[in-house]
């Protein structure tokens, strides 16, 4: 094989850097900032409240006048400490084997899962300089900040490099996570 041949990851990656506060220039010169969301439990609403939310989120989406994506992260739980502790107590061995014989299975069956959600915002590329398209990306994630908590969400941006691989990671390797 030819030296010129080899190419690296970075050759084929998306996004070219990351930028202060978040935000990934991308190669086609477009920009992305990555929410995080954390959402409200649905299930505990009454029926009207959970129509009032379903129309919020109707009137969020509709009022975006720029690219949005979801993102949810699913990863299974990892109980193997809590396994762990219930059988160093050896209280009620046989109650104990039928609760860990139990959550295992559930575990196993994936009705149990931590969930990350996020919303990538995307400023696609433009003549305005990059300061401007980063304002507007900056805006955008304020907007969204907003409409989301209205509806009982807690949203903040993601600004670590660390934070960001790792999401950037799981798009890319999704059956690794």
């Amino acid at each position: 094989m030819r030296l010129e041949q080899i190419k690296s990851v970075q050759n084929w990656l998306p996004f070219e850097k990351i930028l202060d506060r978040g935000i990934i220039k991308m190669k086609d010169s477009s920009y992305i900032k990555i929410i995080r969301i954390k959402p409200i439990n649905y299930t505990l609403k009454s029926s009207l409240e959970k129509e009032a939310i379903l129309n919020s989120y109707k009137n969020i989406f509709k009022s975006c006048n720029f690219d949005l994506q979801i993102f949810i992260q699913s990863k299974s739980e990892d109980i193997s400490r809590h396994i762990q502790k219930i059988k160093e107590q050896n209280i009620y061995p046989e109650i104990n084997e039928k609760y860990i014989s139990y959550i295992s299975s559930f575990i196993k069956n994936k009705k149990s899962s931590n969930k990350k959600f996020f919303l990538i915002i995307k400023n696609s590329p433009s003549e305005e300089n990059d300061t401007v398209i980063l304002q507007n990306l900056n805006n955008n994630y304020i907007k969204l900040k907003d409409l989301f908590g209205r509806c009982g969400n807690l949203v903040s941006e993601i600004t670590e490099d660390n934070d960001i691989k790792e999401i950037m990671f799981s798009l890319f390797n999704s059956n690794k996570i």
